[in-house]
């Protein structure tokens, strides 16, 4: 892998991995277009932890709050635990499913999953999901209004992103939204979710990755320095998107796309 393939792998993962049109769908289509070699499930997962860096500091007061708070919690059990305790119970209960499945499935992760007709399929269906869920939610509900039936329902959504093309932060969202959050506390509590589990996928290739002919340490090292960046001004633009917009156009853009990939596969130019 070149430096320029690091960087534009870079910029792609740190502008899809927050987006809700799949991070890991586009690093496979973009290489294929491009006429480069498919980077890998475990390259992949690998570049994420530039994400995993990112949404860590974006949120670091909450996530810190959080780890103080269920001290506090465990310290002092006579005082019920606080809101930011619960909240990282939630965090972890929601990471169970993906974890679970993420092993039991992780050579079709590697190798069926990562078919373009299936990435196609995936932006297609859950673009849609996407749009109605997001046009037919209440959005009443916020952050603070998490219980832990939310955490688990979300978690277990999120289980199907192990499908390249479903999008993480994707069918988190549709979960959310479902369950009637706000589009800024469903944002929210799936960027949080994401942590262990892009954390547990990332470190778990890392070794394959640095053992790789094909990736040298600098080369990796400038991938994820990208991806650090963009990843940070993605969060911070899609919250503030969020906060007037609707989730229409990234549906519409995940319609498309899947639509323009069964096309390019049909004409035999991918």
């Amino acid at each position: 892998m070149t430096t320029i393939e690091a960087v534009v792998l870079g910029i792609v993962q740190g502008l899809t991995e927050f987006i809700p049109v799949s991070s890991s769908a586009h690093l496979r289509i973009v290489p294929a277009l491009l006429g480069w070699d498919d980077p890998g499930a475990a390259f992949t997962a690998v570049l994420q932890l530039g994400s995993l860096v990112a949404v860590i500091g974006y949120f670091l007061k909450d996530l810190l709050e959080m780890v103080r708070a269920s001290l506090a919690a465990v310290t002092d059990r006579g005082k019920p635990p606080a809101p930011a305790a619960r909240h990282l119970l939630y965090i972890i209960v929601g990471t169970i499913p993906v974890a679970v499945l993420g092993t039991l499935l992780k050579h079709k992760i590697e190798n069926d999953f990562r078919a373009l007709a299936i990435i196609a399929a995936a932006q297609i269906v859950f673009g849609l999901a996407l749009g109605i869920v997001d046009k037919k939610s209440r959005k009443t509900r916020t952050f603070d209004d998490l219980i832990l039936r939310d955490a688990i329902i979300i978690g277990c959504a999120q289980a199907l992103a192990l499908v390249p093309g479903a999008s993480r932060s994707g069918v988190t969202l549709i979960a959310a939204l479902a369950l009637g959050f706000e589009r800024g506390a469903a944002a929210r509590f799936s960027f949080l979710l994401s942590v262990p589990a892009v954390a547990g996928a990332g470190l778990k290739e890392l070794h394959v990755v640095l053992h790789a002919r094909d990736v040298s340490g600098s080369t990796l090292a400038i991938g994820l320095a990208v991806t650090v960046v963009v990843s940070y001004a993605s969060i911070a633009w899609l919250l503030k998107f969020l906060r007037t917009r609707t989730m229409i156009p990234f549906a519409v853009y995940r319609v498309a796309l899947g639509a323009l990939i069964f096309a390019l596969l049909a004409a035999g130019r991918l």
